[in-house]
C-alpha cells in the first residue's frame, strides 16, 4: 500500500471519521494522532473518562451515521496562528503545529469537525463504508513511556465488503487459535505472577519442547558439538563482551560476597570461554559449538505477550568459529539447515533479509562492510532472494534474518545468522594457522528456531493446536464403546507403549460420542475406537480429528504407520 493511494486514503479518512465520532459522543476528549496501519487505522485520545469495551460499538455506529451525512472532506493550508487558535485547548495539536516547518499547517474538515493533517483522503465520507472497530488499548504520547498516557482505538478498513469479511474471519481464527488459549486448553504451559514473563511448561508442553530440541539435534548431526555454560557469570565478562555498555537496560543483576554478577541475556560469552580453554589450530576450524542456552532479558510488562515476548527463554544457539575464507560456505550450510528445519513444520515460504549496521555499533565501517559482503555472497551463491534492512543489525555485526509465513498468512521473524569480527577482538581469540602465525577467527552466531518459546507459540498457532503426529504430546487415545472391550484396549495400549508411542486410554464412563469430542478438544491426532466388533475380529478403527474413519485395521499395520510417522 503506497502512501496516498486509494486504500491509504480510505483508511486515513476512516481515522478522521473515528475522531469525528468520538468528538460527538465524548465532548472534551482530546484527539492526538491517527495514522494508517497495514490493515486499517487507529487514533490516540486523551479522554475525559477512560473508554470501555462497550463504548466501541457506539463509536462504530456513530461513524456509520456520520458517513451517511454526505460530508465532503476538504483541506487547505492555513497560517499557523489560525491553527493555534483552532486548537488552543489541545496541547498535543499545538505541539505538532510548533514542529511543522514553514508558516502554514494543513487543516482538513468534514462538516463542523476539523483535524490537523497533511492530507491523503477520499473525496467524501460516504466512501468509507467497509470498516470495523476492533479494539482499545493503552498508548503513550509520542510513544514515550515517560509521557502522557493515552487510549488507542483501532479499526480495520477495506475497499470492499468481501475483503472486510475475509479479514474479520481471519481475526476470528487468530483469536480462536491464540497460543495462550491453546496452551491452557491443551495443558501445555502457564504463566504466574511470581515470575512475570517466564513460562512454566507442564508435562505435555515439555514433551513438545524436548521433541523440538531432539529434532534440531538430529538435523545438525555430529557437525555440531553441544556444550552447556552457566546462566550467571561475573559482571567483568559482560564488560569485556560489550553487553554491559550496550545492553545493560535489558539485563538482570545479582551479587554475592560483594561481587557483581549478571544473569546472561545471551549465550556467546560462555561459548567463547569454552573456545579459549586451550590453544586452537586451523585444523579444528570451522569449530561449531551449540547450546540450548537459557537466557533472561528484562522486558517492560506492557509488551509481554504469552510465549511471543517473554523475559526468560531458550535460544538454540550455535557459535561457529571459522576463518574469513570459510564464512561464505558456513553461511550457505546454515541457509540449507534453516530451510530443512522450517519445511519440517510446513513453513515452505521462507523470506530472508540482511540487517546492516545500526546507529549504535562496535568496530569500524570497513569491517562492517566486509562482514555484510560475506553474507550477500552466501545468499547470492545459494540462489535465494533477499531484502536489505538498513540499520537493523545487532551492535556487534550484520546478520541474515529468516522470516516464515504461517497458515494464517502472518509473517514471523525466527532465526538468524550473524557475522561477528568483534568478539574475537574483544576476547583476544586466536588460532594457529598453517604457517604457524596467530590469527583471529570469525564467529558466526546462528539460531534457527531463535527463541524456543516463541517458535513453540508460532508453531502452535500455525497448526491450530493440532500438531503433527511426531510432535503431538499425546499421539493416540484409545476409546472403548463399553467396558466389555477393556482387556483388548489395555493390550493395545501396552503394545503401543512398548514401541515408544505416547498413548493413553480414556477410562471415563462416558458415552463414545463424549469421548470423541473430548479427544478432539484435546487435539489428539489419532483415536483408536474399539467396540465388540473390533474385539471379535482383533482389529481397530482409526478415527481422525476431522471425523474421517478407517475400519478393520490390524494392530501390526497401525504400529507400522506410527513408526513411519515418528521418523524425522
Amino acid at each position: 500500500m503506497e502512501k496516498h493511494d486509494h486504500l491509504y486514503n480510505l483508511r486515513h479518512s476512516a481515522a478522521h471519521l473515528l475522531a469525528h465520532a468520538v468528538h460527538e459522543l465524548f465532548p472534551g476528549t482530546l484527539p492526538t494522532i491517527g495514522p494508517v496501519t497495514d490493515n486499517g487505522f487507529f487514533y490516540d485520545f486523551l479522554p475525559v473518562k477512560n473508554f470501555k469495551e462497550e463504548d466501541l460499538e457506539r463509536i462504530e455506529q456513530k461513524m456509520h451515521e456520520i458517513a451517511k451525512r454526505g460530508y465532503k472532506i476538504v483541506g487547505d493550508q492555513v497560517p499557523k496562528a489560525e491553527g493555534r487558535k483552532l486548537y488552543a485547548d489541545n496541547r498535543f495539536k499545538l505541539e505538532i503545529i510548533d514542529q511543522v516547518e514553514g508558516d502554514t499547517v494543513g487543516i482538513y474538515h468534514q462538516g463542523n469537525f476539523f483535524d490537523l493533517c497533511k492530507g491523503g483522503h477520499v473525496e467524501a465520507l460516504a466512501e468509507v463504508k467497509h470498516f470495523k472497530i476492533v479494539g482499545i488499548s493503552g498508548s503513550y504520547w509520542r510513544a514515550n513511556r515517560e509521557g502522557t498516557q493515552l487510549q488507542r482505538i483501532s479499526g480495520v478498513c477495506f475497499a470492499t465488503k468481501e475483503e472486510l469479511d475475509a479479514y474479520l474471519k481471519h481475526l476470528e481464527d487468530v483469536q480462536r487459535y491464540d497460543h495462550r488459549r491453546l496452551g491452557k486448553q491443551m495443558d501445555l504451559f502457564s504463566f504466574h505472577d511470581v515470575a512475570p514473563g517466564m513460562p512454566f511448561f507442564h508435562h505435555k508442553g515439555q514433551v513438545v519442547y524436548n521433541l523440538l530440541v531432539d529434532y534440531l539435534r538430529s538435523v545438525r548431526g555430529t557437525a555440531y558439538q553441544e556444550i552447556k555454560t552457566p546462566i550467571i557469570m561475573n559482571e567483568s565478562l559482560w564488560r569485556t563482551s560489550g553487553h554491559y555498555d550496550n545492553y545493560k537496560e535489558h539485563m538482570y543483576f545479582t551479587s554475592a560476597e560483594d561481587i557483581s554478577y549478571c544473569v546472561r541475556p545471551m549465550n556467546c560469552p560462555g561459548s567463547i570461554l569454552v573456545y579459549q580453554e586451550r590453544p586452537r589450530s586451523y585444523r579444528e576450524l570451522p569449530l561449531r559449538l551449540s547450546e540450548f542456552g537459557y537466557v533472561h532479558r528484562y522486558e517492560l510488562s506492557g509488551v509481554m505477550h504469552g510465549l511471543f515476548r517473554v523475559r526468560a527463554f531458550t535460544i538454540d544457539d550455535a557459535h561457529l568459529y571459522c576463518t574469513v575464507s570459510q564464512i561464505e560456505q558456513e553461511v550457505i550450510n546454515v541457509l540449507k539447515l534453516a530451510q530443512t528445519v522450517y519445511s519440517k513444520f510446513g513453513f515452505t515460504n521462507v523470506k530472508m533479509a540482511i540487517s546492516t549496521r545500526p546507529e549504535k555499533y562496535i568496530g569500524t565501517p570497513e569491517v562492517w562492510e566486509q562482514a555484510t559482503q560475506a553474507l550477500r555472497g552466501a545468499l547470492d551463491k545459494h540462489g535465494v532472494e533477499y531484502a536489505v534492512q538498513e540499520g537493523e543489525g545487532a551492535f556487534y555485526g550484520p546478520k541474515i534474518e529468516f522470516k516464515v509465513f504461517d497458515a494464517m498468512g502472518r509473517e514471523w521473524q525466527c532465526g538468524t545468522v550473524q557475522v561477528d569480527f568483534f568478539q574475537p577482538m574483544n576476547f583476544g581469540l586466536e588460532y594457529i594457522d598453517s604457517d604457524q602465525t596467530r590469527k583471529k577467527p570469525v564467529i558466526l552466531h546462528v539460531a534457527i528456531y531463535g527463541s524456543m518459546e516463541r517458535f513453540f507459540g508460532i508453531m502452535l498457532e500455525h497448526f491450530k493446536g493440532l500438531l503433527p503426529f511426531w510432535l503431538a504430546p499425546l499421539q493416540v487415545r484409545v476409546l472403548t464403546i463399553t467396558d466389555a472391550q477393556l482387556d483388548y484396549a489395555n493390550d493395545v495400549v501396552q503394545q503401543l507403549l512398548s514401541r515408544g508411542i505416547r498413548v493413553e486410554r480414556d477410562d471415563s464412563g462416558d458415552q463414545i460420542s463424549a469421548k470423541i469430542r473430548r479427544a478432539q478438544v484435546d487435539k489428539i491426532p489419532w483415536m483408536l475406537v474399539i467396540g465388540q466388533k473390533e474385539v471379535d475380529q482383533k482389529t481397530l478403527t482409526l478415527r481422525h480429528p476431522d471425523g474421517k474413519q478407517e475400519f478393520g485395521l490390524t494392530l501390526e499395520s497401525v504400529l507400522a504407520r506410527v513408526e513411519e510417522l515418528n521418523k524425522y
